[in-house]
């Protein structure tokens, strides 16, 4: 098992163990808000077992029916994660609804507020994790999971500060209203999460400093062509797909001219683990004078 499903698993584990204590917080507390805060975990649980699917479906080898692999998959568990989200959002804003209008004392304060606070300080933790692990894994998943983590992590501190000023203040009303609040951020959080989906799912380039670097290396490692041009990027998942023209003089062999792109592939490999490389070599007439000048 690689390191992205291990830590899919864990996301699990820890979902589960914050789902646990933050329904207790509810529990002992009654309070809307806090009730706001566990459905969302119940939330962070589906995500989590469908992004650890994704992930094990994109880890499959390329086949007859997926020639470029299955790294997209990763994608579409974001976009069912930000559908979750929505719905939770809409079941909290109904509750607090019902709340606001025959508004409810809030029993155990203090051990509801110690309770949630633990499950705050664990998501936090894991989020952190997540999120780093997800950037250099190049794993869209587990960073959108821990993404969301974390937006779950202000949530919650968003929570606690509102509860200490409705029971400072006597008006309990602010308990309904700040699970509106809660469920308000949900929100933004899921339209955040399905819109770097989507993007993924059209085919979006890679970041402006990755193609840069691309191309310095195309450049540097590229002796013995003209010039390099109509480069193209796109990000599937975790995989990077690259391809572009490159012009060589027309005496060279077809043998010297494939030396050529093989040292091009490896300079770009050994710095992009994940990048499929596509080059398509023509004679200098199709020189345009406007790509990639080879050192």
């Amino acid at each position: 098992m690689d390191s992205s499903q291990q830590l899919a698993l864990g996301s699990i584990a820890v979902a589960v163990a914050v789902l646990i204590l933050k329904y207790a917080a509810y529990h002992v507390t009654g309070s809307v808000a806090l009730y706001s805060d566990a459905l969302e975990s119940i939330i962070n649980v589906a995500t989590a077992l469908v992004a650890l699917y994704a992930i094990r479906v994109s880890l499959q080898p390329a086949d007859a029916n997926h020639p470029y692999g299955h790294s997209k998959a990763e994608y579409f568990s974001a976009v069912f994660a930000g559908a979750l989200i929505v719905v939770a959002a809409l079941l909290i804003l109904r509750e607090s609804y019902d709340a606001f209008l025959s508004p409810r004392k809030i029993e155990a304060p203090a051990l509801g507020l110690a309770i949630n606070g633990a499950a705050s300080l664990l998501n936090a933790a894991w989020a952190l994790i997540l999120i780093r692990r997800g950037r250099k894994l190049r794993s869209h998943a587990l960073e959108a999971d821990g993404r969301h983590l974390m937006a779950d992590v202000v949530t919650s501190v968003g929570v606690l500060v509102g509860l200490l000023a409705a029971i400072a203040t006597g008006i309990p009303q602010l308990d309904p209203v700040l699970a509106s609040l809660v469920a308000l951020n949900i929100l933004w959080s899921g339209w955040q999460v399905m819109r770097e989906s989507v993007g993924g799912l059209m085919d979006q380039a890679a970041p402006p400093e990755t193609i840069a670097r691309i191309r310095e290396l195309i450049a540097t490692h590229a002796e013995g062509a003209i010039e390099a041009h109509d480069l193209r990027t796109r990000h599937a998942g975790r995989m990077t797909f690259l391809d572009f023209h490159l012009v060589v003089p027309g005496a060279l062999t077809v043998s010297e001219a494939h030396d050529i792109c093989d040292r091009i592939e490896r300079a770009i490999r050994a710095e992009f683990e994940t990048c499929l490389v596509t080059i398509h070599v023509e004679p200098e007439n199709k020189a345009k004078h406007a790509g990639i000048v080879v050192l």
